[in-house]
């Protein structure tokens, strides 16, 4: 009976996701509610084309018009556009060739030795993109139907545009899709991590609590903080995609396109992660020596203030640049102070950390590379 209670525990972890899930969507603008919001205009683009095809024009195949539809409600109106063109056009050729093949050979099963194996090289022509195995769909809806006519071939071809034009015009006339709100949420996660690593450091090395296990454990952190400023890279990719075509970027009151704030951010991100993934190999290379080495070096002084500081503007920045409005954003003048106090603790580097050094080159070298990283994070993080 063990394997039923623990049956029973997965059943209520992922009941309780579920319900979870559905008030999020119901209380708050986020993911659930997207995607809510997307499944509802699949089911009804689908119920449009089956009730004029189907229950109207009493097509003969007009199961095809509804299978367009709901397929073609994407994640945005330029992609449903692009793959609804693709589609077509696969599923154009594929019942096309079929339909010939079948007519001359007679046989279904002789049909589809010769029609199959071409209508899968066509699919990976490139015009036709990720749709081209839409091209044997086509192919094997003309013969597995039994009767092949150029009747029923045309009218599958008919169905198809029906379809796709009604699942296009529904995903770009209802509610179409915007990325904007995980755009921001992809970049204020990148620099919430950021933030958190280097004060978990710097508190680490103030209290001179740290040894090499915990300096790896920061270091990976700090390599998958790279991995979200590439999530967040994709995120801008997706929102600038979601505007093409898309009405709600339009007139007084649109939704504003991601512009060169954007870019910004992204770049100032970028150069985040590369230097707390400097600064944690640092450190993970200090730990890995001696007690000695570690103590010679004193980071628990000016270095850990440094990175206190640093920590404390790229929160800040988030703060600032990620705000979803403008009655939001805590006023600038805290950045620039934050920033001020992280040039001071730099400046204090400067003079003290070079002299802890002075008999090793490499750690030398390594230490002002660090710290001209840093006085160009400083630089970027009040731009605006």
């Amino acid at each position: 009976m063990e394997w039923a209670g623990g049956a029973g525990g997965v059943v209520r972890r992922h009941g309780a996701t579920a319900v979870s899930a559905v008030r999020r969507a119901w209380r708050e603008p986020g993911r659930e509610r997207d995607l809510t919001v997307q499944a509802g205009k699949a089911a009804l683009a689908a119920c449009l084309a089956w009730a004029v095809a189907g229950w109207w024009l009493r097509a003969p195949v007009a199961f095809i018009a509804p299978w367009m539809a709901v397929v073609l409600v994407e994640s945005t109106v330029y992609r449903s556009l692009a793959h609804g063109l693709q589609q077509l056009a696969a599923i154009a050729v594929g019942t096309v060739v079929a339909t010939a093949v079948a007519l001359v050979l007679g046989g279904t099963m002789v049909s589809m030795t010769v029609v199959l194996p071409a209508v899968l090289l066509l699919a990976q022509w490139q015009r036709l993109g990720s749709q081209g195995i839409y091209a044997a769909t086509g192919a094997l809806f003309v013969l597995t139907d039994g009767q092949v006519s150029l009747a029923t071939s045309g009218a599958r071809i008919a169905e198809a545009v029906f379809g796709a034009v009604v699942g296009i015009a529904v995903n770009a006339l209802v509610r179409p899709p915007v990325y904007l709100r995980d755009t921001r949420a992809a970049l204020k996660d990148a620099a919430d991590e950021a933030e958190r690593i280097l004060s978990t450091v710097a508190e680490a090395l103030a209290d001179g609590e740290w040894e090499e296990h915990s300096a790896r454990v920061w270091h990976e952190r700090a390599l998958r903080l790279g991995r979200l400023v590439d999530q967040a890279r994709s995120a801008i990719g997706w929102s600038r995609e979601s505007m093409r075509g898309n009405h709600r970027g339009l007139g007084a009151g649109g939704i504003s396109r991601p512009g060169k704030g954007y870019d910004d951010a992204l770049a100032v991100l970028d150069q985040v992660a590369v230097h707390i993934a400097g600064v944690t190999r640092t450190v993970l290379e200090i730990a890995h020596d001696d007690e000695a080495a570690r103590t010679d070096l004193q980071l628990t002084g000016p270095y850990a203030d440094f990175l206190r500081h640093t920590s404390q503007a790229i929160g800040l920045y988030g703060q600032t640049r990620f705000a979803e409005t403008d009655t939001e954003r805590p006023a600038h003048k805290a950045l620039r102070d934050a920033v001020d106090e992280l040039r001071r603790s730099l400046d204090e580097l400067h003079r003290k950390l070079p002299g802890t050094v002075r008999d090793d080159p490499d750690a030398l070298a390594t230490h002002g590379a660090l710290l001209v990283q840093a006085r160009r994070l400083a630089d970027q993080l009040v731009q605006d």
